[in-house]
């Protein structure tokens, strides 16, 4: 919450066993953000894991990742689209998953994020 408040980027794992209550803190998480008129983008790597998530949506449907990621992927975000708008203005990315994904997938929306942001 003090890197959101402070505007401080960076990046955290929260990593723990089934059942260890992470949907919990994701869920106070976005709430708390959200309840100060901030914009909390949640994904995931998987559809089902996604549905545990407030506003939650597949990684890949979110960034417009490729189904299938090699070196040279990127997302299918345009520049000034209402999606490009959305990331600009989130607070907090909640990444619920992320282990599964390719590091591809992570480069990938690292390009589109530093392309928006610029």
């Amino acid at each position: 919450m003090d890197a959101v408040t402070n505007d401080i980027c960076g990046l955290f794992f929260l990593y723990g066993h089934k059942g260890t209550r992470k949907n919990f803190v994701w869920k106070i998480l976005s709430a708390a953000i959200r309840s100060k008129g901030e914009i909390v983008i949640n994904v995931a790597s998987s559809g089902f894991a996604s549905l545990l998530l407030p506003g939650g949506r597949t990684a890949h449907s979110r960034f417009g990742l490729p189904i299938i990621v090699h070196d040279n992927s990127t997302c299918s975000i345009k520049q000034q689209s209402p999606q490009a708008e959305l990331l600009s203005r989130a607070k907090l990315i909640i990444w619920d998953e992320a282990p599964m994904m390719h590091m591809y997938c992570f480069e990938a929306v690292d390009k589109i994020m530093k392309s928006i942001l610029d």
